[in-house]
């Protein structure tokens, strides 16, 4: 019999994930489920590790990134978490494994089916889960909102979710709203690439960063690049170069 243990602070997810482990996994036995940060240091201070580790990224005392930096795991990790593919796809390797919520019985058995094939191998390191950590790490820190001046002594609230494109006119950056609106932001295009999802912008050239769900359709345009067209109309005919169009298309397609 084989040990698991889940780190998960909603009851409703402990449930689901174990009536599948139940039926998918019988040998496996859920030996333990905490739902802190606290209670798992505690708990790895008392106890020898699980043969396997379900744990939640959002716990309610925080991060769950905090507990790597008070005990060493050393046994394979399956994290559960809201974050989209894109974020984590590139670290889907070693014992790493994830599943987004909610939780579903065929990524489950994916992810047994990878621990059972590498439970073998070498035992995972520290270090296997430091490029996972810190690129979560960049994900929590991306721009959700702006304050924005606006005429007089006023600050406006703005949505990146809000937002179908940036692009730079007469040296100045504006993005225009899903509203229509047309706002001036006094960030460059360098910054807004920088703080933003890259999972949901993307800076196509020089003069546009576009979201994705601005993107009605894509022309072949001359000597190998895109036209892309959005849902509201752009003052410039938007280029892919050549050099990008491989880039932008794996961006899409995500």
């Amino acid at each position: 019999m084989m040990r698991a243990v889940i780190i998960e602070d909603e009851k409703a997810a402990v449930r689901n994930l174990e009536a599948i482990l139940s039926e998918l996994a019988p040998e496996l036995e859920v030996t333990a489920v905490v739902d802190s940060i606290v209670e798992t240091i505690d708990w790895f201070g008392a106890n020898p590790e699980p043969d396997l580790l379900f744990m939640d990224i959002h716990l309610a005392d925080g991060s769950a990134f905090e507990i790597f930096n008070h005990i060493r795991i050393q046994c394979p990790v399956i994290f559960t978490t809201a974050y989209d593919e894109y974020a984590l796809r590139a670290f889907k390797v070693n014992s790493i494994d994830y599943l987004l919520k909610p939780i579903d019985k065929t990524e489950v058995r994916k992810a047994l089916d990878k621990f059972y094939r590498l439970r073998n191998n070498r035992p995972p390191a520290a270090s296997d889960y430091e490029p996972l950590i810190q690129a979560l790490k960049r994900q929590e820190s991306y721009k959700s909102h702006f304050l924005i001046p606006v005429k007089g002594d006023k600050l406006l609230p703005v949505s990146a979710d809000s937002i179908l494109f940036f692009f730079i006119q007469d040296g100045v950056v504006r993005a225009r709203l899903t509203d229509q609106r047309e706002l001036i932001f006094p960030q460059t295009l360098d910054e807004l690439s920088d703080c933003l999802n890259p999972s949901q912008f993307f800076r196509v050239n020089r003069q546009y960063l576009i979201a994705r769900k601005a993107v009605a359709d894509i022309d072949l345009w001359f000597n190998g690049r895109l036209s892309v067209n959005l849902i509201v109309p752009a003052d410039d005919r938007i280029l892919v170069s050549k050099a990008r169009v491989t880039e932008f298309k794996d961006w899409f397609t995500r």
